[in-house]
């Protein structure tokens, strides 16, 4: 099974303070950790993260056991790669589109999840 769940469901906001003011003031969302341009907050009980940037387009970021693995058995089943696989914060990441066109961004938390600052 390539996707194990859903690590982040990433919205793009004009800054992270109208973000904050919408997602965690008034919709009750925690925040969990803050970068200079992110932001996570949580999601119910689960691990998913809400993650609020100002300088990415919205996506939602699919876990997985291994980016690097998972790249090439998408792509032996059909899927192009679109970007990567590179370093992020957290370990690795690519795009990959499906056969039918969808973008999809593949994570993987080798370098351990953010925590709190």
């Amino acid at each position: 099974m390539a996707f194990l769940g859903v690590d982040a469901v990433v919205v793009r906001v004009p800054s992270l303070d109208e973000g904050l003011a919408f997602y965690r003031d008034k919709l009750g969302h925690a925040v969990i950790w803050r970068r200079p341009h992110a932001v996570g907050l949580r999601m119910g009980d689960g691990p998913a993260e809400l993650v609020l940037m100002t300088a990415i387009d919205a996506e939602t970021d699919l876990l997985v056991a291994s980016v690097d693995e998972e790249v090439k058995a998408i792509v032996e089943a059909g899927a192009t790669v679109v970007a990567g696989p590179f370093d992020i914060e957290v370990g690795r990441a690519a795009r990959v589109r499906d056969p039918f066109g969808n973008l999809l961004t593949i994570v993987d938390l080798s370098k351990g999840p953010l925590v709190a600052e």
